[in-house]
C-alpha cells in the first residue's frame, strides 16, 4: 500500500488528525493497539476549557488565551456548523458552573477574563444554583464551556474513516523498515490470527499515541526524552447525586474539578479531577478517598453523601516536554525525519494540533488522490468504555 500519512493512536488526537488529512485529500490510514480512545483520551472529562479558570486562578494568560481560541471551533463542530460534523455527539451540558472557597470573585478579574476570552460569563441568582451548589456560600459564575460525552464524540468521529482505521493487538506485530535515523520508509503488519502481512509505504509517519508515543520513538530510533508525563490518580464517587460540572478554584489552584455522568446502572458517577487528582498520586487509594470525602464536604456543604460509593484510577497525561516540566501552553509537535510526534496537551487542543500539522505538511502529492482503505477483513477497534464501567475496585 502508498500511504501520504500513517497515524499511529486512536485518542482524540489521532482520529481528529485523520480527519482533518483525510479532507484534504492525503492519502491516510490509523493505527491503534488497543479500544479508541483507551488510556488518556477516554479519562478525560470532557470539558472544553474557555480558559477562564486559569485566569481567575492566577496562572498564566498564554493557557487561557491557547484554549479560549478553541471554543469557537468546537461549537461550530458540535453544531454540525463546522467540520469535522460531531452534531450527533452526546453533551452532558452547555456549561460549567465556578466556585471558590478563599474570597469573591473581584469584578476587575472578571472583567479583565471577559475582555481576553471568548467565553461568556455570568453569575448565577441564588434561585438558579444547581442543587449542589444551593449552600455554598459566596457568588457562583456560569461559564460558557461545554462537556461533551468522551466515548459518544470519539465514536462520532471515527464512525465515518471506519475504511481507514485498523486493529493491531497485542498477538500481532508491527514492524518499521528505516533508511536513516528517524527515515521510516515501510511498516509491516503481521496478523497472527490470520497468518496476515500488510506492508505500507509511508512518507510521513504520526506518532501521536500519548505515552506510547516514548516506545514507538525509540523503536524507530529517535530519543525518548522529548516526553513528559503528568500523573494523576482520579476519584469517581457513584450513587443518588446530583448532577454538577464545574470547577472550585482556592487561590491559584482548582482545588477539585467535578463532572457527571449516568452509568449503565443508572446511577449518577462524578468524577472528580483538579488538585484532588493531583495530589492522590502520592497516596493509598483509602487514604485518597478519604482526603477525597474530607475536600468534597468542605467545598460543597449540603450534599447528601449516604449509601455513595467510591473508587479511584491512576492516568498519565503525556505532553511535549516543556522548560521545567510546566504544562505546556498548546499543542506541541515535533518532526525527526519523516516522523511527527504529537501531543495535543488538553482535548480541546486537538483541532489545533491536527491543523498545525496539516498545513506543515502542505498539499498532498499531485493535488491529492483517491483515498486508500484498509483490508476489508482486517479487524477494527471499538470505543474504549469510560473508567467508572470498567473500575471493579469500588467501596463505601
Amino acid at each position: 500500500m502508498e500511504l501520504d500519512v500513517l497515524i499511529f493512536g486512536g485518542g482524540v488526537a489521532g482520529l481528529w488528525l485523520l480527519d482533518e488529512l483525510h479532507r484534504r485529500r492525503f492519502r491516510v490510514l490509523l493505527i491503534e493497539r488497543r479500544a479508541l480512545g483507551a488510556g488518556q483520551s477516554i479519562a478525560s472529562q470532557g470539558i472544553l476549557h474557555g480558559g477562564l479558570k486559569y485566569m481567575l486562578g492566577g496562572m498564566a494568560s498564554g493557557s487561557a488565551r491557547t484554549v479560549g481560541a478553541m471554543t469557537d471551533v468546537w461549537r461550530a463542530c458540535l453544531s454540525g456548523r463546522g467540520q469535522p460534523d460531531l452534531s450527533d455527539a452526546r453533551i452532558f451540558s452547555p456549561c460549567c458552573y465556578l466556585w471558590r472557597t478563599d474570597s469573591l470573585i473581584s469584578r476587575a478579574a472578571l472583567s479583565a477574563a471577559r475582555l481576553v476570552l471568548r467565553t461568556s460569563v455570568e453569575r448565577v441568582a441564588t434561585r438558579d444554583r444547581p442543587a449542589a451548589l444551593v449552600n455554598c456560600p459566596g457568588e457562583i459564575l456560569r461559564v460558557n464551556e461545554q462537556v461533551v460525552d468522551v466515548a459518544s464524540f470519539l465514536s462520532v468521529l471515527a464512525r465515518g474513516h471506519t475504511a481507514r482505521i485498523m486493529q493491531v493487538g497485542e498477538e500481532d506485530s508491527v514492524d518499521f523498515v528505516t533508511s536513516s535515523l528517524g527515515r521510516v520508509d515501510e511498516v509491516q503488519l503481521r496478523r497472527s490470527a490470520a497468518n496476515a502481512v500488510v506492508s505500507m509505504k509511508t512518507a510521513t509517519t504520526v506518532f501521536a499515541a500519548g505515552e506510547g508515543n516514548e516506545d514507538l520513538r525509540r523503536r524507530v530510533g529517535l530519543s525518548a526524552d522529548t516526553m513528559q508525563l503528568r500523573p494523576l490518580r482520579m476519584v469517581m464517587v457513584r450513587g443518588r447525586l446530583p448532577q454538577l460540572f464545574g470547577h472550585c478554584v482556592d487561590g491559584n489552584k482548582t482545588r477539585v474539578t467535578i463532572t457527571s455522568a449516568v452509568d449503565s446502572q443508572d446511577r449518577t458517577v462524578w468524577q472528580l479531577g483538579g488538585e484532588i487528582a493531583e495530589k492522590g498520586v502520592d497516596m493509598t487509594p483509602s487514604d485518597l478517598i478519604q482526603f477525597a470525602q474530607r475536600e468534597l464536604m468542605s467545598v460543597l456543604p449540603g450534599v447528601d453523601w449516604a449509601g455513595v460509593e467510591w473508587a479511584t484510577y491512576r492516568i498519565n497525561r503525556a505532553e511535549g516536554r516543556s522548560t521545567a516540566g510546566l504544562r505546556p501552553d498548546g499543542p506541541v509537535w515535533r518532526r525527526d525525519g519523516s516522523v511527527i510526534s504529537a501531543w495535543p496537551t488538553k482535548l480541546v487542543l486537538a483541532p489545533r494540533l491536527a491543523r498545525s500539522i496539516a498545513d506543515a505538511l502542505g498539499d498532498p502529492p499531485e493535488g491529492g488522490t483517491e483515498s486508500v482503505e484498509a483490508p476489508p477483513d482486517w479487524p477494527r477497534p471499538e470505543v474504549a468504555q469510560p473508567p467508572w464501567e470498567v473500575n471493579d475496585q469500588w467501596r463505601r
